[in-house]
């Protein structure tokens, strides 16, 4: 009889922790317990921790609540400004509410994941190549928008929608790359002609200067000198004051201009030769009667 007691009692103790080994459960602090009991959804979430529940009648669904990052594939698609681009972005979401996430959608994660892709394509259409280069907090506003008007029916919240690249084909990347050397020469250009016109604005208030003031431009002159001197090379300047020139220009044109005296022709007399005297000898020393 005894026995059969404690046969009994090792056999109860042996369903009981069988039992209690089936309807123990353990739900970790970033989980949350949904419980379906006999199919229908039990009220009571279960909270982190140590839980039990009733073997063979309810089953337990752990929803994990943390943040998820999920990589949305890169989608190919055609701008409002007609050039095809390949964009992929990255999505953070989370759980807020583990029961709808079990109920209301088959798999939250795959609904999130074709959500993010046909916002992305849509979101590709309606903007154009600029902004989707240099404008991406609105376009991940956008997208924000987009994907957390279904998913929270679902449980759901999306904490960030970021666009992570932008891929353009070889022919617009070199296009672009033309503008931009373009765009930097025509920068260039603009600043050489100010300070060209800065610098021009300085002579001519320096030549002003020095026009007062005669000895400036020996001094400028002797600086000329000492600063071609100090190359230490064989070549020997001599500066020519402009003025000199000038004056020596003018006194060209001076002397051009003077016209050249005329010559009066002088005709010249006849000379009579004087009359020979009586008696007298001719060359040839005869003496004529």
């Amino acid at each position: 009889m005894v026995e059969d007691l404690v046969v009994a009692v090792v056999a109860a103790g042996c369903v009981g922790l069988v039992y209690l080994a089936a309807a123990a459960r353990v739900v970790k602090q970033y989980e949350r317990g949904v419980v379906l009991r006999l199919g229908r959804l039990h009220s009571e979430i279960r909270q982190p921790g140590f839980t039990m529940i009733l073997p063979a009648v309810d089953r337990l669904r752990k929803v994990n609540m943390q943040i998820v990052t999920m990589p949305v594939p890169a989608q190919e698609g055609i701008t409002r400004d007609n050039v095809t681009v390949r964009v992929d972005a990255v999505v953070y979401f989370k759980v807020v509410n583990p029961a709808e996430a079990v109920i209301a959608v088959e798999d939250y994660r795959f609904a999130v994941s074709q959500m993010a892709q046909t916002s992305l394509r849509s979101i590709i259409g309606k903007s154009d190549l600029d902004d989707l280069l240099s404008n991406r907090e609105k376009l991940n506003q956008g997208l924000e928008l987009m994907l957390d008007s279904p998913a929270i029916g679902w449980g759901v919240q999306i904490d960030r929608v970021e666009i992570k690249d932008v891929s353009l084909p070889e022919t617009m990347k070199r296009s672009m790359s033309r503008q931009a050397e373009a765009e930097r020469e025509r920068r260039a250009r603009v600043i050489n002609a100010d300070a060209e016109l800065l610098a021009s604005k300085k002579l001519a208030e320096a030549a002003a200067t020095m026009a007062d003031q005669p000895s400036a431009l020996q001094l400028r002159l002797l600086q000329t000198i000492v600063a071609v001197a100090a190359e230490k090379n064989s070549t020997l300047v001599l500066p020519f004051p402009v003025e000199l020139l000038r004056f020596l220009e003018r006194a060209g044109h001076g002397e051009a201009a003077v016209p050249q005296a005329e010559h009066i022709p002088v005709e010249a007399a006849p000379v009579e030769a004087p009359p020979a005297e009586a008696g007298g000898e001719d060359e040839t020393g005869i003496g004529h009667a």
